[in-house]
């Protein structure tokens, strides 16, 4: 498909279940250890990712780890193991709190930090993880770890030369996606937005490789491969420090990828939502996050710090949301 494969596997991914492998009542709340709430919320929609689970739950992992220091995939298997274990209750997520100059080293203790930048270099750090500290292996063989192949796809970069039309592709992986949301008001639109061809806007020139100089370009962006679980961030924030997009922005419990992916047109690529993380606030500094996730029971739950309440669909389908959660 255009993306050279990989020359071993480092995970086999007929191990990966993107079902639960069991049926358990819901876990324990976490309890707010100082302006948390942006761990707290990211940390539950990551316990109820069921391929990520399933896989640690099994143990596998700790059994094998040889690292002697910090190994995000030993914190995060210890986390859940502990948070699905309490029917109820809250405990304190002190195995991640103290490592969180680890995870991003930008990161302070007892200030509030941005969700999706938190999840992004959690889900980076259990990367790191899979690849015992080799970060030199080429790209196919890194999208082969149990991390990339569950959260993980590729993107397809298409750049038309406007003069001479010759088309130029490239690709690149992803974790999540992050999708602009002030000219939509539904995840689908913000879809369609993404996927659009973007027109020269002056600066956007290229050097053609048959016109041999700096031509207008047209580019376009499509799912190449579709992840096990695919994370959708609403780029509320400009940035941090700045006002919020405080629109709400409509999102399905089932999502079909198809009409977003490089051939769009085929069988449906289909969806299904199980977590989602809000933001309640005017910026990203004085706010609240929280979150609402489908345990393995099938049953939606409201998780706000150390609080768990059950919820309906309809609730889950009607919050200003900041993060989406989708499994295959």
């Amino acid at each position: 498909d255009g993306i050279a494969p990989p020359q071993r596997m480092l995970f086999p991914p007929e191990k990966i279940s993107v079902s639960w492998r069991r049926s358990r009542s819901v876990g324990a709340g976490l309890r707010n250890l100082g302006k948390t709430c942006f761990l707290n919320s990211v940390l539950q929609c990551l316990t109820y990712t069921p391929p990520l689970a399933n896989y640690l739950l099994s143990g596998e992992h700790s059994q094998s780890c040889g690292e002697k220091g910090f190994c995000m995939l030993c914190r995060m298997e210890t986390h859940i193991k502990q948070v699905l274990s309490q029917g109820g209750g809250a405990v304190a997520p002190v195995a991640v709190w103290n490592d969180l100059r680890r995870i991003g080293e930008h990161f302070c203790y007892g200030r509030q930090e941005d969700a999706h930048e938190f999840l992004c270099c959690t889900v980076a750090a259990m990367q790191t993880a899979c690849l015992n500290g080799s970060s030199h292996l080429d790209t196919s063989l890194q999208a082969t770890t149990v991390i990339h192949q569950i959260f993980g796809g590729f993107l397809r970069s298409r750049v038309t030369c406007l003069s001479c039309q010759a088309v130029s592709e490239s690709y690149k992986g992803f974790l999540n996606i992050p999708l602009e949301i002030e000219a939509a008001s539904s995840v689908p639109g913000t879809l369609e937005q993404f996927v659009r061809p973007k027109l020269p806007d002056g600066d956007n020139c290229y050097k053609c490789s048959k016109c041999e100089k700096m031509v207008p370009v047209s580019k376009r962006f499509s799912i190449h491969r579709a992840p096990k679980v695919l994370t959708i961030a609403l780029k509320r924030f400009a940035d941090f420090t700045s006002g919020k997009i405080s629109k709400h922005v409509s999102y399905p419990e089932y999502l079909d990828l198809r009409a977003y992916m490089s051939q769009p047109v085929g069988e449906p690529v289909l969806y299904s939502l199980y977590a989602v993380l809000v933001h309640r606030g005017a910026s990203g500094h004085a706010g609240h996050y929280f979150c609402f996730t489908k345990a393995s029971n099938g049953r939606w739950y409201e998780m706000n710090d150390a609080s768990v309440e059950l919820r309906n669909m309809k609730t889950v389908l009607s919050q200003q949301v900041y993060l989406l959660f989708y499994v295959r």
